[in-house]
């Protein structure tokens, strides 16, 4: 009689813990999956962004129509890459998205240089949303690798790495910074020459 009771003690521990670590698992992946498309959002946002900042600068800057195609060609291709972007499609949006980057960053210096556009409202609105949605991107990639870092661990440790298979899971691929020049410090002089 006390050996049936622990041995049903055993199997309801043991019933605990295997649905415990399944639910924790897929819970993980959801809220992996959540945090992607929080990412998502934002870059839609910022592509949204683009195209306004581009026509309010368009007449002004009519010689400089390479920078204003680079910038439009990135930008699709951008929605392109993340048009069907999952978790496991990161790299290839977090390339698309880093080349956006930076043609946005030369578009934006060209800008600056442009006194008569500086003093335009609406060009400072638009800087100043574009900055704000690119500050929220920043945010929501951290959220993202910290979610599917804790995921990823999750999947790796006892006993939830038993479930793992079950549970069909497969880790997550972290947003990581592809560009160089994302990467490079900036010089900063502050000379007066």
């Amino acid at each position: 009689m006390t050996g049936t009771i622990v041995l049903i003690g055993i199997l309801v521990v043991i019933g605990f813990v295997t649905i415990s670590a399944y639910n924790r698992l897929i819970s993980l992946k959801e809220q992996t999956t959540n945090a992607w498309k929080q990412i998502d959002v934002q870059l839609k946002r910022r592509h949204d962004l683009i195209p306004n900042l581009v026509n309010t600068v368009k007449g002004a800057m009519e010689f400089e129509r390479e920078t204003l195609e680079a910038v439009i060609n990135a930008r699709n291709t951008a929605i392109q890459a993340g048009s069907t972007s999952t978790p496991a499609s990161v790299g290839k949006v977090a390339a698309a998205e880093g080349a956006l980057t930076a043609v946005l960053t030369r578009f934006m210096a060209l800008v600056e240089a442009y006194p008569n556009l500086k003093a335009t409202t609406n060009i400072g609105q638009l800087q100043e949303e574009l900055a704000s949605t690119e500050n929220k991107v920043a945010y929501a990639r951290q959220a993202y690798n910290d979610t599917a870092t804790l995921y990823n661990v999750t999947q790796q440790q006892f006993p939830t790495m038993l479930m793992a298979g079950v549970a069909r899971t497969s880790p997550a691929q972290l947003w990581e910074i592809t560009d160089d020049n994302e990467r490079s410090v900036p010089s900063v002089n502050l000379s007066s020459n």
